[in-house]
């Protein structure tokens, strides 16, 4: 597979906040090695999905990089977000952005090796968690064994990978949407022992134009 093209530097290297009360805020890409953010397409369909699960959401994004993900949960009703990430550059665009939106009691960022920060973590259980590592690293299954322990029963996992590497779900673990484009599969699974009745149709792909 050839590998994913960085995204466009100078004043197009800007993504956007797609909806809920910060809708059309501009986030920066910043030059950093292995970044490579969820299109605008892919991240559009993927909250049509959770549109129902965000109100009052704990949020986690393990490789937060712009943030895109984490903020646009926020945005669109999530309690609480917590953005991991370890590079420098990124955590100081994160934290302005954060100060911008004037969203520190609901943004949390943390600066460090998002995999150490799980095995230390012992506090509150996440509703919703956000795997989208740096394709090179091949982090998938380290990450899930750090992060699982953390999910609350029930809780949502959203995954992101190249479409020949599909990542392995500890058994209780059920599919419940993907989809893809025509490098990237994107796949929304939900834990054993949910609290409610699942608000998803089961096993629905979609193919995104890039």
């Amino acid at each position: 597979m050839a590998p994913m093209k960085p995204p466009p530097r100078g004043d197009a290297a800007r993504i956007r906040i797609i909806g809920g009360r910060w809708r059309n805020t501009r986030l920066s890409v910043p030059a950093s090695p292995g970044l490579r953010p969820s299109s605008d397409r892919v991240r559009e369909t993927l909250f049509n999905w959770l549109s129902p699960l965000l109100p009052g959401a704990r949020v986690i994004d393990v490789f937060a990089g712009t943030g895109a993900l984490g903020l646009e949960s926020v945005s669109r009703g999530a309690a609480h977000a917590v953005l991991l990430e370890r590079d420098a550059a990124l955590v100081h665009s994160l934290r302005e952005v954060v100060r911008r939106l004037a969203a520190d009691d609901a943004v949390q960022v943390v600066h460090g090796d998002a995999l150490a920060w799980l095995a230390r973590h012992s506090g509150e259980q996440f509703d919703l968690a956000f795997v989208d590592p740096p394709f090179d690293a091949d982090l998938w299954q380290a990450s899930l064994a750090a992060l699982l322990p953390r999910l609350a029963p029930g809780a949502w996992l959203y995954l992101e990978s190249p479409n020949h590497n599909v990542p392995v779900l500890p058994p209780g673990w059920s599919l419940h949407r993907e989809g893809r484009t025509r490098e990237v599969r994107f796949a929304l699974y939900r834990a054993p022992e949910p609290r409610g009745a699942d608000t998803l149709a089961r096993n629905v792909s979609v193919a995104v134009p890039e």
